[in-house]
């Protein structure tokens, strides 16, 4: 198949607008409920017109679900491989659902009837490690807006889909570890001030004896790049959806107060040397005509960091952030209109990111 992104809400990609809290350190909050229909196999063990049958029973549903009412479907299974890739590097699909291996990272194939549901805000994965995950993605720092369109959804949802759901332990899913609330409650957060002044290694030490733990800006399975973390709930069984979600907005509000105060502190007593290191990436930025994924990830870190301490006048944050996908390998496949080498996507992403900058309103001189 093509995919044609036009047919994506908002092309899958409204948590990118830099409009909520805190925009200029949280990136996203994201919540996602883990469900099965009852009645059959799950996911990992399923056959394969067992997963057909969950498929159809959601499609058929989905006309009478308001949320899901315009929702765009895209089958995953039906993708081709840099489709899928694309996908992911939006966020729409896990790393298992784009058929991405865990170790290796290389492209494999994906199991039928796998699919994905796009709305606006939300996205509702089909056949990954369970039947339905939900995913609901808000701009900023705004985990509890997040969390009521999610209990909408879920609700709607089961008012018309059989939940696999026990009365001690509650939802079922395949990994025990989700079983309970089925959610994981998230933030995509930059963290530069806290690396630069090193101590960063105390904030994510601290993350985890409190119960939450943290991951690279594509969650399970991935690098921590250019500074960006995912914070997350670890436990979903024996605490309510609201309880693991208070949680995290408490310990995320003192992880951005403690990188405000990392930055000031960096501005107050090393001004002049964080000035000329973030003007140097944008620089290299502005003139490089050979750009890997990995420098260009951190490269972009620091001038979003020069941007969230008005260095820079005319760099928005939307902008800084649509630069983090679109500069991505798949994306500039996608643009090409044909699958790029290592090389050539390097040269593409070099020509894409001056292009942007240039073009960007009131450009720094």
């Amino acid at each position: 198949m093509t995919l044609d992104l036009s047919l994506l809400p908002d092309g899958g990609l409204q948590w990118l607008t830099a409009s909520g809290d805190h925009a200029g350190i949280v990136l996203s909050s994201r919540i996602r409920l883990a469900r099965n229909l009852s009645g059959y196999a799950f996911p990992p063990r399923a056959r394969e017109g067992e997963r057909l049958r969950v498929l159809q029973q959601l499609r058929d549903a989905s006309g009478r679900i308001p949320s899901l009412r315009d929702a765009a479907l895209v089958r995953v299974d039906e993708c081709t491989e840099q489709e899928r890739l694309l996908l992911h590097e939006r966020h729409l699909v896990s790393r298992e659902l784009a058929g991405l291996d865990q170790s290796s990272g290389a492209v494999r194939g994906v199991p039928g009837a796998s699919a994905v549901f796009v709305t606006g805000d939300a996205g509702l994965m089909v056949n990954e490690e369970d039947h339905l995950r939900l995913q609901v993605f808000r701009s900023g720092f705004d985990v509890p807006g997040a969390l009521r369109t999610a209990e909408r959804m879920d609700r709607e949802l089961g008012a018309e889909l059989p939940y696999a759901w026990h009365g001690e332990f509650g939802f079922l899913t395949a990994c025990p570890t989700n079983t309970g609330t089925g959610m994981r409650a998230s933030v995509l957060i930059h963290l530069p001030g806290l690396v630069l002044t090193q101590e960063i290694g105390k904030v994510l030490q601290g993350l985890q004896h409190m119960g939450l733990t943290y991951r690279g800006l594509y969650g399970e399975g991935s690098d921590v790049l250019g500074n960006f973390f995912q914070i997350s709930n670890q436990t979903t069984l024996g605490r309510s959806e609201e309880e693991l979600a208070d949680q995290l907005v408490r310990v995320v509000r003192r992880v951005i107060e403690r990188e405000e105060e990392a930055r000031r502190v960096l501005l107050r007593d090393a001004g002049y040397i964080i000035e000329d290191k973030l003007w140097r990436a944008f620089g290299t930025l502005r003139h490089a005509r050979n750009l890997p994924a990995d420098e260009a990830m951190n490269l972009l870190s620091g001038v979003r960091l020069a941007a969230g301490l008005n260095l820079f006048s005319g760099l928005s944050v939307y902008t800084l952030n649509k630069l983090l996908i679109f500069s991505q390998s798949a994306h500039l496949s996608h643009a090409e209109g044909r699958v790029l080498t290592e090389g050539e996507a390097n040269l593409a992403r070099a020509r894409y990111v001056r292009q942007v900058l240039a073009n960007e309103a009131n450009l720094p001189g």
